[in-house]
C-alpha cells in the first residue's frame, strides 16, 4: 500500500488559510468584507510595490520596461487580484441567480454561443486568468447548465479537495489535471461528443509540453489541449474573457468560433492572438503572477521543457 505524501508545515498553513478564508468571508457583511479586500489589495499594490513578476508581465502588455509600469496600474492589478479572492471565498454563500445576474455578456456574443451550442457537437471555451473565471462559470451554468473543466492538482490533497468541492458547489464538473482515474482529455472529449461545454484556462502551460507561440512580442508556450479537443471532436473552439466592472458587476465576452483548419500549432497561435487582444483591453484584470515567457523561465524549468 502506498503511503500518503507527507504534508509540510507550509502546506498545512496554506490549507488553514484557505479554510479560514472560506469560513470567515461567507459570514461577514458583503459591503464590509469587499471593502477590506479592496483596501488590502490597494495597500499591497501601493506600499509593497506589487509582486515583481506581475510588474514584469504587465510591462509586456503595456510595451514598456518593467520600471516604467505606472504605480497606479500595479495597484489596480493587485486590487483586482484581491477582488478575485474575495469573490472566490464569497461565491459558495451567494445566491446563484444574483451572482449570474451581476455578469453581462454582449448580445452578439450570446447569439454566437447559442448558435454553437445548438449545433450539438460541443463547445470548447478557452480563456486566460482574467477577472474571476469562476464568476464567468456561474453565468454559464445559469444559462446552459453544467459544464466540465479541469483542476490543477494542489498540495496538500486537502486543499485540492477544497477547491474541487468549491467549484462543484457552483455547478462545475471537475476532472483533476493529474492523478485521476482516467486522463482528463478522454473525459473531456466524451463530454464534447455528447454535445456538452468545456472551459479551460489556456494561456499557462502547466504540463510543460505545450505549443510555442508569440505573445506580446515574445516567445512562450501555451497548452494545446483546447485546440486538440476541438479538432478531435469537431467541437466549436471559442475564446472567453472575463473582466471586472464597477461595484459588484463584471463582464464576459465569448466571440465567434475560431477556425481550426490550420492545425494545432497555427490554431494555438490564433488563441494567443485573441488572448492578447482581450488582455490588452483589460490589463489590470489579468492575474498572471507567475513567470510566463521563456526569457523569465528558471534554468530548472527550461531544462525540464527542453529535455536537457
Amino acid at each position: 500500500m502506498t503511503s500518503a505524501p507527507k504534508v509540510s508545515p507550509a502546506e498545512r498553513l496554506t490549507d488553514l488559510g484557505y479554510r479560514l478564508g472560506w469560513s470567515a468571508v461567507r459570514y461577514a457583511p458583503d459591503s464590509l468584507a469587499r471593502s477590506l479586500f479592496d483596501i488590502g489589495g490597494g495597500w499591497a499594490g501601493r506600499h509593497g510595490g506589487g509582486p515583481d513578476q506581475l510588474r514584469r508581465n504587465l510591462a509586456r502588455v503595456l510595451g514598456v520596461p518593467a520600471a516604467q509600469v505606472p504605480a497606479e496600474t500595479v495597484e489596480a492589478a493587485v486590487r483586482s487580484y484581491a477582488r478575485y479572492w474575495y469573490e472566490a471565498f464569497r461565491l459558495p454563500s451567494m445566491d446563484p441567480a444574483a451572482a449570474a445576474a451581476s455578469v453581462t455578456m454582449p448580445e452578439d456574443d450570446q447569439a454566437w454561443l447559442a448558435e454553437d451550442v445548438g449545433r450539438g457537437k460541443g463547445v470548447v471555451i478557452a480563456l486566460p486568468h482574467s477577472g474571476n473565471w469562476d464568476m464567468a462559470g456561474v453565468w454559464l451554468v445559469r444559462h446552459y447548465g453544467q459544464f466540465a473543466t479541469v483542476a490543477e492538482r494542489l498540495r496538500p490533497e486537502s486543499l485540492f479537495r477544497r477547491f474541487v468541492d468549491y467549484r462543484e458547489s457552483l455547478g462545475f464538473e471537475i476532472f483533476p489535471l493529474s492523478g485521476g482515474e482516467q486522463p482528463p482529455f478522454t473525459m473531456l472529449a466524451e463530454r464534447l461528443r455528447a454535445g456538452g461545454i468545456i472551459c479551460l484556462l489556456g494561456e499557462r502551460d502547466l504540463a510543460e509540453h505545450g505549443v510555442e507561440v508569440e505573445f506580446f512580442g515574445e516567445k512562450t508556450r501555451m497548452p494545446a489541449g483546447p485546440v486538440r479537443l476541438a479538432i478531435d471532436t469537431g467541437a466549436a473552439l471559442k475564446v472567453g474573457h472575463h473582466w471586472f466592472g464597477d461595484g459588484v458587476t463584471s463582464h464576459v465576452s465569448c466571440g465567434p468560433a475560431i477556425d481550426t483548419s490550420g492545425g494545432v500549432e497555427a490554431t494555438t497561435q490564433l488563441l494567443a492572438d485573441a488572448y492578447q487582444r482581450n488582455i490588452a483591453a483589460h490589463p489590470t484584470d489579468w492575474h498572471m503572477l507567475q513567470p510566463l515567457w521563456e526569457s523569465d523561465w528558471s534554468d530548472e524549468r527550461r531544462a525540464r521543457i527542453e529535455g536537457t
